[in-house]
Formats: C-alpha cells, sequence, structure tokens
C-alpha cells in the first residue's frame, strides 16, 4: 500500500480548473440552448444571442472558481493528511 502524503496545490488547481472548463462549456451550451428556444418562442431574437455569450462566459468563470476551489481543497487536503494519515492506493507495476 502507498500514501498520498500530500499534492502539489497549483498542480491541483490547474486540473480542477480543467474539469472546471469542461463543466462550464456544458452549462453553456445548454444554457445557449435554452436561452435562444424561449428567445424565439417570446419573441426575442436578442435572448440567443446573450445564450451564445454564455458558451464562452461559463467556461472562463467555472474555470476560475474550480481553480480557486482546487488550491483549497489541496491546501486542506495536505492539512489533513499530515494529521490524520493521506489516501492509500494500491499501485502495481506493468
Amino acid at each position: 500500500m502507498q500514501e498520498i502524503k500530500s499534492v502539489d496545490i497549483i498542480s491541483w488547481a490547474k486540473i480542477h480548473a480543467l474539469f472546471g472548463i469542461v463543466s462550464g462549456l456544458i452549462y453553456g451550451v445548454i444554457a445557449a440552448l435554452f436561452s435562444s428556444a424561449i428567445g424565439m418562442a417570446r419573441g426575442m431574437p436578442g435572448l440567443g444571442a446573450l445564450g451564445l455569450l454564455s458558451i464562452v462566459v461559463f467556461p472562463i468563470m467555472f474555470a476560475i472558481i474550480a481553480f480557486l476551489m482546487g488550491a483549497i481543497m489541496a491546501l486542506l487536503y495536505n492539512f489533513f493528511a499530515d494529521k490524520v494519515g493521506g489516501i492509500q492506493i494500491n499501485l502495481v507495476q506493468k
């Protein structure tokens, strides 16, 4: 059994930010589809353009928030792993 005693805060935050970009892109596409559909149904074409903007804005917002949360989580992991022990994993060499 191997144990993860600490993680690099910046590298964990960058990976977490990439997950945020993917999540933001998914939510941005969903928001664009809904706002376009609602805009067409209500006769407000500007709502569709606002929805398309969410495809750009959501990934940026999600990436920033995920980066900050990833850094906080890595910092907390390092603190708690020091006190109670880290995650134990089984590694197999091929």
